[in-house]
């Protein structure tokens, strides 16, 4: 049995005082100055340890609250108040939600995962991955260790081109060479934002992390210079169809990215003449047309297969549609053509929780891309200034590498934990097994369809008896 596969975490403090949820309005005026001041009588002493931030304009209060509302309930003329920080409800979109962003950023803290005392307290039904509910059927008698006892649960996955079978020669040697693939000890593939505040210290404490995590790193090519040179082997390029010159890849990396296009025969020439051993992922976005260039390039012996989608979760083309239907869709397709072992597929857009690398998989995804997420695990706040060319609130070009390297590893290794906890729910020793295994999770369009939909549709008007 190999040595288990194990993220070492530690508390990685913040640059700057996070935005929080809820702030503290305390209102002088009125004040009886009483003998028995709530203020003086707070067990955490958040009064008295005070101080204002001179470079955010913000009181530090706020972030030491422990929200036990003692003051705000002890108060004779209640004068004191919680009410919602209208910053904290301004971070990020309707996708990248201000909870979401919270999450990410106490992950990259702590390396631990997030817990609410009462539960899961987001939707349970809706669209994208809200909408898959995860088998929890063996979480009621757990092992006797937990999973991070003496039973093992493998992450590791295989990316590449695994035979379906081996031939021998009468002397007992393989008949054909096996076919190169790379095995990475977690299905998850770190790639550089699409946007951000970034600086070389940024893309190499990202480089940095993908090491100490032994995994991938994906970027464009052009990205490349001699401060990453020392991660050759953990780098992924994406290469363009534009001006796209083989000599400028390093030559310890051992995977690429090209995209789907005209130019793409070209390109794949270029570069088996310039390192036949190179595995070639082949990137697709999501949208219409994407089953027919899924099987084409399958058919063309491309061996890795990535599906873009949106940064909202959806189709480029289909906001309806979402990027768990389209890894189910893919999926489904390659195994009825009775190609699936055949090809390696990664999925990214929208990965924001760890629940939702968890649910890709059980779609049909043998690893995720995670773009933003170590983005926002560097304080980013998703406010997009730095699209408009107006300087980053937090300076995330200037934090420092190692900072950089220590977060992305504690926001992994505490998706990793949350891979491990659903798995061993679900009583799956191997992320391998996981891929593809829908019949571990309900959809709730699916449910939908099978309770209500004998009644028919619904019109504005109708009664129902």
């Amino acid at each position: 049995m190999p040595s288990k596969y194990v993220i070492h975490t530690k508390h990685m403090p913040h640059r700057f005082e996070p935005v929080i949820k809820s702030g503290i309005i305390a209102w002088e005026e009125g004040c009886l100055k009483c003998a028995v001041c709530v203020k003086k009588q707070c067990v955490y002493g958040v009064y008295d340890n005070r101080r204002l931030d001179p470079l955010q304009m913000i009181e530090s209060i706020d972030n030491q609250c422990m929200n036990c509302f003692r003051c705000v309930q002890g108060c004779p003329r209640e004068l004191i108040h919680k009410s919602l920080n209208p910053e904290y409800q301004a971070l990020g979109d309707s996708y990248w939600t201000p909870d979401i962003i919270s999450d990410l950023w106490d992950q990259s803290e702590t390396g631990k995962i997030p817990v609410s005392g009462s539960g899961y307290p987001g939707p349970f039904s809706g669209p994208g991955f809200d909408s898959i509910w995860t088998d929890m059927s063996e979480i009621v008698r757990p092992t006797r260790d937990g999973i991070h006892g003496r039973e093992y649960i493998s992450t590791a996955i295989d990316i590449g081109k695994t035979p379906v079978n081996l031939t021998f020669d009468n002397k007992g040697n393989l008949v054909k060479k096996l076919s190169h693939i790379i095995d990475i000890p977690l299905p998850i593939i770190l790639r550089m934002p699409p946007f951000g505040s970034l600086g070389d210290k940024t893309v190499q404490g990202w480089a940095l992390a993908a090491g100490r995590l032994e995994t991938l790193f994906a970027l464009p090519q052009d990205m490349i210079d001699d401060g990453l040179k020392n991660f050759d082997q953990w780098l992924m390029p994406e290469v363009s169809s534009l001006g796209f010159n083989p000599a400028g890849i390093p030559k310890g990396v051992k995977i690429v990215e090209v995209p789907y296009c005209d130019e793409m025969d070209e390109i794949v020439k270029d570069l088996r003449d310039f390192n036949p051993s190179l595995l070639i992922s082949v990137r697709i976005p999501m949208s219409e047309e994407m089953e027919e260039r899924v099987l084409s390039t399958v058919k063309q012996g491309f061996a890795i297969i990535h599906l873009e989608g949106a940064p909202d979760g959806c189709f480029h083309d289909d906001k309806n549609r979402f990027v768990k239907d389209g890894i189910r869709s893919i999926h489904i397709k390659l195994v009825e053509n009775g190609i699936r072992d055949r090809l390696t597929l990664l999925a990214g857009g929208g990965i924001a929780l760890a629940e939702h690398a968890t649910k890709s998989i059980i779609c049909g995804a043998d690893a995720v891309f995670v773009d933003f997420p170590i983005l926002v695990a560097l304080e980013c706040r998703m406010c997009r200034r730095c699209t408009m060319g107006l300087p980053c609130p937090v300076n995330i070009e200037s934090a420092p590498l190692d900072w950089v390297a220590a977060r992305v590893e504690n926001l992994i290794g505490a998706w990793h934990s949350q891979l491990l906890e659903m798995m061993g729910a679900m009583g799956i020793r191997d992320a391998r097994r996981l891929r593809g295994e829908a019949g571990r999770a309900m959809f709730f369009e699916e449910l939908d369809s099978s309770i209500f939909g004998s009644m028919g549709e619904v019109e504005e008007g109708c009664e129902l008896e």
